[in-house]
């Protein structure tokens, strides 16, 4: 995989590998996770127009190292899925408060199953009652986020599962 450290990273590593050829560079000594930076799409489907959850989310996986694309509110399964496929991205994080979930879910893995891509696997968090969330794994939801759970949390859940999906597509 092409490195994708930040500009400036990278030309710190160029600058040290001019000035002392053979020792150690920063992208040899930056922690794995830094180096192979996930891409992430956080997107907030239906109607729903509470989206602070979701920023902070944002924030706390970027500042982790992850690069975040964030959809905005009000997107459609489509506008979810299409922006997905045209980001390449590792995952694909849903935010609801709505109670839409039971229906806007399904139509999202049915559009990646139709479209080629559901090798993407997609977590999801907000308001979801317990009883909806065995159906909602049993459509391929990976995981599902309540409220009270820590940033934390969800960075070493996404940092367990979709390393392992990243060296299995061989990227």
């Amino acid at each position: 995989m092409k490195s994708q450290l930040p500009i400036k990273e990278k030309a710190m590593v160029e600058r040290k590998k001019k000035e002392k050829p053979g020792e150690e560079t920063i992208s040899e000594a930056w922690p794995a996770y830094r180096q192979e930076r996930l891409r992430v799409l956080i997107a907030k489907p239906g109607l729903d127009g509470h989206d602070r959850g979701a920023k902070i989310i944002c924030r706390a996986l970027r500042d982790a190292g992850m690069e975040v694309i964030y959809t905005g509110l009000r997107r459609t399964p489509e506008e979810i899925v299409n922006a997905a496929i045209q980001e390449d991205v590792d995952l694909i994080g849903l935010s609801i408060l709505s109670g839409a979930h039971n229906v806007l879910f399904p139509q999202i893995m049915k559009l990646l199953r139709k479209k080629g891509a559901s090798d993407i696997p997609v977590i999801a968090g907000g308001i979801i009652p317990e009883k909806d969330i065995p159906r909602l794994k049993k459509i391929g939801i990976a995981e599902i986020f309540l409220p009270g759970t820590s940033t934390q949390e969800i960075i070493d859940w996404i940092r367990k599962n979709i390393k392992a999906r990243k060296k299995e597509r061989g990227t």
